[in-house]
């Protein structure tokens, strides 16, 4: 009987956890020939997450939680639940009851028609019409600066093969953009949908600056294009310059010096001083990830594991 493991990252989600555990009891029950585990991995909560899903291990042998030493994030925490994960399959989804538990059938169905990673894309973006846009480009861009697919709108409620957590658990960074992960592992991907609920308690973890952090993310994993965009501007611009040299030397050999033209030396060195930033904050996008990731840290601490009490 194939063993299939649900990954639930957690971070202060003691109002959740009772809704999702009921409901992933339901559509568990409802499927056979499958075993199921509960693995949860407690992110640093600061509320009662840990004490409950403690309760929950005493009462079910199929709750397994992996408590993280502090909050490393959502992509760390879906690593260490990769690392620890005993099933011939996984799904990842998140604790809020956005990914609706009921669509673990269907994805175990087209599993066993022979798909590797059973991702799904909501219907139902939620958001204004500016965030929508934004991410519709950002996904353009990101199209454009990399040879593999880009899935927009694809998250990380899904099921993974073991060949597909083998491939993913096996690249350690620390800097972690999985959903570039999922398309660069390649395997066969079949595409679901889902109408995204309504959060049943608490509010949502993702701030601003994380989006932002996670968009940058998924530009420097992807490629160096933004790297080889800054030198090509550099390379335009020096052109530009040599040429508008040729032309002041050429009018000064004519009409001898002048002393007009101070607005536009001005606006030259500002722009020229904006080019330059640019590109040093680009340049120090990818410094800052070869320096977190030459310090060859673990990705993640752990303060309490289930299985050490078995």
């Amino acid at each position: 009987m194939k063993l299939i493991t649900i990954i639930i990252p957690c971070y202060n989600e003691e109002d959740v956890l009772p809704a999702l555990y009921q409901q992933l009891n339901e559509v568990t029950q409802s499927i056979d020939n499958y075993k199921f585990e509960y693995l949860f991995v407690n992110d640093g909560s600061k509320d009662m997450t840990l004490d409950t899903l403690r309760v929950y291990k005493e009462q079910d042998a199929r709750v397994r939680y992996i408590d993280l030493s502090r909050n490393f994030g959502k992509e760390i925490g879906m690593l260490a639940g990769m690392d620890y994960a005993a099933g011939d399959a996984v799904i990842v989804m998140d604790a809020d009851l956005q990914h609706p538990p009921n669509k673990i059938i269907e994805m175990i169905d087209w599993w066993e028609k022979g798909y590797d990673d059973v991702y799904t894309v909501r219907l139902n973006r939620e958001g204004s019409f500016l965030t929508k846009a934004t991410s519709t480009l950002y996904y353009w861009l990101v199209q454009k600066m990399t040879e593999e697919k880009v899935y927009p709108n694809s998250g990380d409620f899904r099921l993974l093969d073991r060949k597909c957590v083998d491939a993913l658990t096996s690249m350690r960074e620390i800097e972690r953009y999985t959903k570039g992960m999922y398309s660069w592992i390649g395997f066969k991907k079949k595409e679901l949908t889902y109408t995204e609920e309504k959060r049943v308690a608490g509010e949502t973890k993702w701030q601003l600056s994380q989006l932002v952090k996670l968009a940058v993310d998924g530009i420097t994993s992807y490629s160096t294009v933004p790297l080889r965009i800054s030198s090509i501007i550099g390379i335009v611009i020096s052109l530009i310059a040599f040429v508008f040299l040729l032309i002041e030397i050429i009018k000064i050999f004519i009409q001898g010096p002048q002393v007009a033209g101070y607005g536009t030396l001005l606006v030259g060195i500002l722009f020229m001083g904006g080019i330059q930033l640019i590109s040093l904050g680009i340049i120090g996008e990818y410094l800052s990830r070869i320096f977190v990731e030459t310090k060859d840290r673990p990705p993640y601490l752990i303060n309490e594991i289930s299985d050490e009490d078995d």
